[in-house]
């Protein structure tokens, strides 16, 4: 069992729970994951490990209510318990000395960018984030990211808060000015695949972060498959950061929806046993 140490709302339906997990938070690093699951008849999610400390033996994770394990999870208080949690899963980000680099979060992949962004920064890059939701209302961690962070640039799709657009055109003035040596982008996935396609025409290398549907987390079951060109890979242990320009993101967006109407009737008839692997 483990404990839930800190409860936290961030945004509209977003929350933040710090967990005390002392393995897990020996090993992990930036842009790895963990797989939850909150009781015995839960099902099994992938949520990215938003923020660790060594030192208080804790990683922090953040969602959002999306369905209906993230609704359970969100019911949960401080000093409750998680059954199971399992990680650090994944391919750590590779970090390098690289020059200047953008790192993209969108949304909920706020999260997830900042320890990318604070570890390219501790391997003394120029580290330019561009963090950016719907409304000023679904934004959070502005000043964690401005601390890791040489600039910050702040968009809102309706112009609430920050530059009214979208993250690639944040993105994309930024290319004007800069030479810019890498890309990394998290978030929804028609939004990455944007970066993608904003990147493309440059040759800038681009990571993103996929969150395909994922069952055990250890390339057993095939359901977080990818395309990456000719090559067929795992989320979940080739993953989750790939090649953006890569990506097959047309199919990585109609494998998202596979699920849905089981997800559907899960929330409307009270638990779907985990069979069906939707989150």
């Amino acid at each position: 069992m483990y404990k839930i140490l800190k409860k936290q709302s961030l945004a509209d339906n977003i929350f933040l729970y710090e967990i005390k997990a002392p393995e897990i938070a020996q090993k992990a690093e930036a842009g790895q994951f963990v797989i939850i699951r909150i009781h015995e008849k839960g099902e099994r999610i992938p949520l990215t490990i938003a923020d660790y400390s060594r030192e208080e033996k804790t990683i922090t994770i953040i969602f959002q209510v999306v369905g209906k394990t993230t609704e359970e999870l969100a019911k949960l208080d401080a000093e409750e318990e998680i059954l199971d949690l399992v990680g650090p899963l994944g391919v750590p980000s590779e970090v390098g000395k690289y020059g200047t680099v953008v790192c993209v979060g969108g949304g909920v992949g706020i999260a997830p960018i900042y320890p990318i962004a604070r570890a390219l920064r501790k391997t003394g890059n120029k580290v330019i984030s561009v963090i950016g939701a719907r409304n000023s209302n679904l934004l959070f961690w502005r000043e964690k990211m401005q601390s890791v962070s040489d600039e910050l640039i702040i968009v809102t799709d309706d112009g609430s808060e920050g530059k009214k657009g979208f993250v690639t055109d944040a993105l994309k003035e930024v290319i004007k000015v800069e030479k810019i040596a890498k890309v990394w982008a998290v978030g929804p996935m028609v939004m990455m695949r944007a970066v993608a396609e904003a990147t493309r025409p440059f040759k800038i290398p681009t990571i993103v972060s996929l969150n395909p549907i994922m069952v055990d987390g250890t390339g057993m079951c095939g359901a977080c498959r990818v395309s990456l060109g000719t090559e067929t890979k795992f989320a979940c242990v080739d993953g989750p950061e790939f090649d953006a320009h890569l990506v097959d993101f047309d199919l990585a967006l109609k494998r998202l929806s596979f699920f849905t109407n089981e997800e559907s009737r899960a929330r409307q008839e009270g638990n779907c046993g985990g069979e069906c692997g939707c989150h």
